[in-house]
């Protein structure tokens, strides 16, 4: 098909999107059927793997003796940079780099160079987990260390100006309008600086890999990751193998938040290691090494300047972030973006600062820059309301974009106005006394607080392929991931009604790079692109099903024009005379076809909508091409009550409103909402890594010490939908909902502690010592 049709137009009646269907990978996963990367264990003559990691930042390995481990029973080998099998390409220079797509542009165990705080040194391998662990214990490693340099805020670190941040993939400096003058001649000015804690993922499974060379140029990997077809082409560029001969697979993951969503030094470790002991090989990270593994979200300090008029129209916005990033890589998350387009305003400028430090490269976390953004733009937007003495919801609506300010352009859907609405309905804001620091439950003080969420749609294509059978079945396949959040369970629904079938009579397989490739889950991107491509390929189905019975004289439809035949509950019809046709499995069955297969490729964001005007879209000029600015948006309202003496902070209400396109699944799109939320307030309450300044280490690198919320934490939260037809950004309609879930809610809290102290705390997280700072300001 030359164009790509919407969902909305060609099969109008609800279905089963949009209920809220039961998971269907439930069962397998609560009986212990579902199997994990790490749970590959039958495999012939499997071995374990364990890291030996260093616990010095930067230095030299002088030497390593593994004389003692070898003699351990069990151990089979130990793989050094002296031992391990070459590849025939590594992210260790520029090139080497982006032909991986690696997240890192150095690998460990490559040199005997130690640039970070637990990067590997040696990989030990032996019959059993628990032998492998011993004698990794073992191996001594001998370091000439250096005095190592943890942050940007070391006296000795070197500030400059990257030019382009994320990695190279966004510019670092806009400019809109006069901003600085603009700021200048503002009648009412605010200055105020926000920090962030280094934050780590942490998602229940570790990062593992289990690989196996099936041939001497053929390997099959079981991994963790959020996109195999992503992890497939690193791997081939790094083995120097054709893709073909790489094969991934992730049938179930357990979380990943984006820490998952690149190759990793571990999982390339663990293929070589099975290609040098020609046995397969697990490896999975332990909790600790989870820390210095997989990235995180980077310690950053973020200044922002709102100029105003004195009834609260903003004039001017000047953000300028810095932050610590790796000896290699020109990480640092995007956060400017959000403060450009959240709200109406003439003029803006954004900067941005970055530090080398010997700690390893920071990744994408949830909402990558989108999260940390919010908290600076929502937080100023309340303290503009308060010094005004202006209700901080009336701030926002005076400030609401109609368009996009960063680029002028319309939106594609916006609802943001009825999430307000609703939100503030839904959690009784009109009765919120407007004096911070006067409400009180008993000896407690409460605070109301809320924030504005907004979150981009990535363009992306997928493909998939459906085979319906005449016996009234179906197949469908594509190389998707499921992060735990449901995409098994929405595309089988997303198939059903696109095939005129029950949930219970698709079978949905994803996870594997044999399948049709799919781009990664993450970005918010997985159900718009996964969705469409479902869709297409079931519409490939009906129309080779058409053709079929146009040219079967046995047909109703026999010489009709294609198109002038459509579907309609299952039935192919004459537009004209929708009595005459018949359903695809009397056809099938008279024509003896068992089955027929379908593929189609669904695109989401701009390349939908260009390619809906004008054929197929140029992937590399998307964003030029779209006419529409294509976002989610809504709002997060939050009630907190704080401990005056003991300077604890619990959320005690939370309503959550969001307006995301199609919704394609009520349970496991409330069910997203609230476990983001969740993620946010333990961004905005709890969580924090520490990084010693002296031997740039983490000093609480465990769940123990690395304070996540429990269930004892969270109230139960309210969550609605507006309902959204957005028609221009994929045949589904469909907005991701993962990252908008956390966008905006550590403001929300963070304005809610405002209001109960009448202090404002500007570092993240807001921990019992700030809140008693903020009691010792008031006293």
């Amino acid at each position: 098909m030359d164009t790509e049709p919407a969902f909305f137009e060609t099969n109008p009646k609800a279905g089963s999107v949009g209920q809220p269907l039961d998971r269907v990978d439930g069962r397998a996963k609560v009986t212990g059927q579902a199997r994990y990367s790490a749970e590959f264990n039958s495999l012939p003559g499997l071995v374990h793997a364990v890291l030996k990691t260093s616990e010095v930042a930067k230095g030299r390995i002088q030497s390593i003796d593994t004389s003692l481990a070898l003699k351990e029973p069990g151990v089979v080998a130990i793989l050094t940079h002296q031992n391990l099998p070459q590849l025939a390409k590594t992210p260790n220079s520029p090139e080497g780099k982006k032909a991986i797509g690696a997240p890192m542009g150095f690998l460990p165990l490559t040199s005997d160079q130690v640039h970070y705080a637990g990067q590997p040194v040696a990989i030990v391998l032996a019959n059993t987990l628990e032998r492998a662990q011993h004698a990794a214990a073992l191996v001594r490693v001998n370091i000439a260390a250096e005095k190592p340099l943890a942050s940007y805020a070391d006296p000795r670190a070197e500030l400059f100006d990257p030019q382009k941040v994320q990695d190279g993939k966004t510019q670092g400096h806009t400019v809109r309008g006069n901003p600085k003058a603009a700021f200048a001649a503002a009648p009412v000015q605010l200055t105020h600086t926000y920090e962030h804690a280094i934050n780590h993922h942490n998602p229940m499974e570790p990062g593992s890999t289990t690989a196996h060379w099936e041939a001497p140029d053929r390997v099959t990997v079981y991994e963790s990751t959020q996109g195999v077809t992503r992890t497939q082409k690193a791997l081939s560029a790094m083995l120097g193998l054709p893709t073909e001969q790489v094969r991934v697979v992730t049938k179930y993951l357990g979380g990943g938040f984006g820490c998952k969503g690149s190759t990793w030094p571990h999982t390339v470790l663990t293929v070589q290691a099975a290609k040098a002991v020609g046995r397969p090989v697990k490896l999975a990270l332990t909790r600790p090494q989870m820390f210095t593994s997989m990235g995180h979200r980077e310690d950053q300090t973020q200044t922002l300047k709102v100029g105003a008029t004195k009834d609260g129209k903003l004039l001017a916005l000047i953000h300028e972030k810095t932050s610590t990033t790796s000896p290699w890589d020109n990480y640092a998350e995007p956060n400017s973006r959000i403060i450009n387009l959240l709200y109406n305003c003439p003029a803006f400028e954004s900067t941005y600062q970055l530090a080398r430090a010997d700690v390893m490269t920071s990744t994408f976390m949830r909402a990558p820059g989108e999260a940390p953004g919010s908290f600076a733009i929502e937080c100023s937007m309340d303290d503009l309301a308060y010094q005004l003495g202006i209700d901080p919801l009336e701030i926002r609506l005076r400030n609401y974009a109609e368009k996009d300010p960063s680029s002028g352009k319309p939106w594609s859907s916006k609802s943001l106005k009825q999430c307000y609405a609703r939100g503030a309905e839904l959690f009784g804001w009109s009765k919120r006394n407007p004096q911070a620091g006067a409400t009180r439950d008993g000896r407690l003080l409460v605070g109301w607080g809320m924030a504005t969420a907004s979150y981009p749609v990535h363009n992306n294509q997928g493909t998939a392929r459906v085979r319906l059978y005449a016996d009234g079945h179906a197949v469908v396949q594509t190389g998707a991931t499921d992060l735990g959040t449901g995409t098994y369970t929405v595309m089988t629904q997303v198939a059903a009604d696109a095939l005129w079938l029950t949930p219970d009579k698709i079978r949905f397989e994803l996870g594997d790079t044999r399948l049709p490739t799919a781009p990664n889950s993450g970005g918010s991107v997985a159900a718009g692109t996964v969705s469409s491509s479902i869709y297409m390929a079931a519409q490939d189905v009906w129309q080779k099903l058409i053709k079929l019975a146009t040219q079967d004289k046995k047909s109703p439809l026999y010489r009709a024009k294609a198109a002038d035949v459509v579907v309609e509950n299952g039935r192919m019809v004459l537009k004209a005379n929708k009595a005459k046709g018949e359903d695809f499995a009397t056809l099938m069955k008279r024509n003896e076809t068992t089955d027929i297969e379908g593929t189609g490729n669904g695109k989401y964001g701009a390349g939908y909508e260009s390619g809906l005007a004008a054929g197929p879209a140029d992937s590399g000029h998307q964003d030029d091409m779209a006419g529409h600015s294509m976002h989610s948006f809504g709002v997060h309202f939050c009630e907190v009550k704080v401990d005056p003496d003991l300077g604890t902070v619990r959320v005690s209400r939370w309503v959550s409103v969001h307006a995301a396109g199609r919704i394609l699944n009520a349970k496991t799109a409330r069910s997203q909402i609230i476990g983001g939320s969740i993620f946010g307030i333990g961004n905005a309450l709890m969580e924090g890594t520490f990084r010693d300044p002296n031997f740039s280490r983490y000093t609480n690198s465990n769940l123990a010490d690395y304070h996540v919320p429990v269930c004892a934490d969270i109230p139960d939260m309210t969550v609605e939908f507006i309902e959204e037809h957005d028609p221009y950004i994929n045949a589904m309609g469909v907005k991701g909902i993962g990252e908008i879930s956390m966008v905006g809610v550590s403001a929300a809290v963070a304005n809610a502690v405002f209001h109960a102290t009448g202090k404002r705390i500007r570092s993240l997280p807001i921990t019992p010592d700030k809140v008693l700072e903020t009691k010792k300001v008031q006293a």
